[in-house]
């Protein structure tokens, strides 16, 4: 029998150490803790790593997707096409927009969103389609890309667990699409929260700075810094959405280790598939089919021989800490109210829904955290 560990593992754990700490110390010695040179340097890390001429930061990526849709002018009457199988944050900006979400079906092995059916689902209401990169792995982009040309709607890539992926010899975000990417603790890249959006458009990237910081025509960086000056202009009201240079700070170091971090994270989900191989009852990632590279932001598994909630209880009476990503968005309840879709609209996305779950995965792991948490499962799925 397996000897409990004493201290709790969790699920995630975000990777900081002493030069983030230093860094945001230098940033308050600085007097510049709003907006200012470290939220641009942040921003031009993330135009070379994508190759997009536009990076635009903002405290979140839910509020990226915020100013995205509005600056599309996504409103009633619209449809945005997304898979199912992903957080909430993007149907509810939808919703809030007043469009309504359409939603695609997914691959029950991969978790990526199904080109066809995402193609199916394009009709003259279609105002954008969002395919997620989820748990690390990118959606099929040229299909989709496709489909999205023929109806003449751009492709927002949800890159929120996308930082260091690549579709087909090019990163997320690096295929003249605009992408939105998330800062949050959990994420390969952290600043305690924010996002990015990166785009190819002057005129859209002019709209996201305009609505990110009130609709000011010129930023505090701007009109405080060196040569600026204080007068402004609002000719559109806008919202207050910018990232602060405390948190920048921090995600300009985490960027100049995503390479090393990502790297551990690779290592630890290929011993998790080799600790794992074999075990009955439990479905492993499926790598998709066409090249990429994948970021390992989750490691996610499919629980197919017993209760999946009597399963974490188990794995809780052991000490280890797991996640759910994610409930699917066409079977929560104000979804179901409000657009009228019901359980057997996805059967994959459906299959996979009831059985997934994320299992500790994060830099700071030892190789033994692993070796634990595989044993654990072994000795569960033996017992059941």
């Amino acid at each position: 029998m397996l000897e409990i560990r004493k201290e709790f593992l969790p699920m995630s754990r975000p990777a900081i150490g002493e030069e983030e700490i230093d860094a945001v110390a230098a940033s308050l010695r600085s007097g510049w803790i709003t907006s200012g040179p470290r939220v641009a340097e942040l921003e031009e890390r993330f135009r070379a790593l994508t190759g997009a001429p536009h990076a635009v930061a903002v405290a979140s990526a839910t509020a990226g997707m915020h100013l995205v849709l509005t600056a599309l002018g996504v409103g009633p009457g619209d449809e945005v096409v997304t898979p199912s199988l992903t957080f909430a944050s993007t149907v509810n900006q939808v919703a809030l927009r007043g469009a309504a979400p359409v939603f695609a079906d997914s691959d029950y092995g991969t978790l990526q969103v199904d080109p066809d059916d995402l193609a199916r689902r394009i009709t003259a209401r279609t105002k954008a389609v969002v395919p997620v990169h989820f748990a690390g792995a990118p959606a099929d982009l040229d299909p989709i890309r496709e489909a999205a040309d023929r109806a003449g709607i751009p492709v927002i890539e949800d890159a929120a667990h996308a930082v260091g992926t690549d579709y087909r010899g090019k990163p997320a975000g690096g295929h003249g699409n605009i992408a939105i990417y998330s800062f949050h603790p959990i994420k390969n890249v952290t600043t305690g929260e924010g996002g990015m959006v990166t785009c190819y458009d002057d005129g859209l990237a002019g709209t996201l700075r305009l609505l990110r910081f009130h609709g000011i025509e010129r930023d505090a960086w701007k009109r405080y810094g060196k040569g600026g000056t204080p007068h402004y202009d609002i000719r559109e009201p806008g919202y207050k959405y910018n990232l602060t240079d405390i948190q920048a700070a921090i995600g300009v170091v985490q960027m100049r280790k995503v390479e090393a971090l990502n790297a551990r994270r690779a290592a630890l989900a290929a011993r998790y598939l080799s600790g794992l191989r074999g075990v009955a009852g439990i479905d492993l990632p499926v790598s998709p089919p066409y090249p990429h590279a994948h970021s390992w932001h989750l490691f996610i598994v499919k629980i197919a021989a017993m209760d999946r909630d009597a399963f974490i209880g188990k794995l809780a009476e052991r000490n280890i800490g797991v996640g759910l990503h994610f409930p699917p968005c066409h079977l929560l309840s104000f979804v179901r109210e409000r657009f009228g879709t019901r359980e057997g609209d996805l059967p994959g996305c459906e299959r996979a829904g009831s059985r997934i779950l994320s299992l500790p995965l994060f830099p700071g792991m030892a190789d033994a955290d692993v070796d634990y948490v595989c044993a654990a499962i072994r000795e569960i799925l033996a017992e059941a």
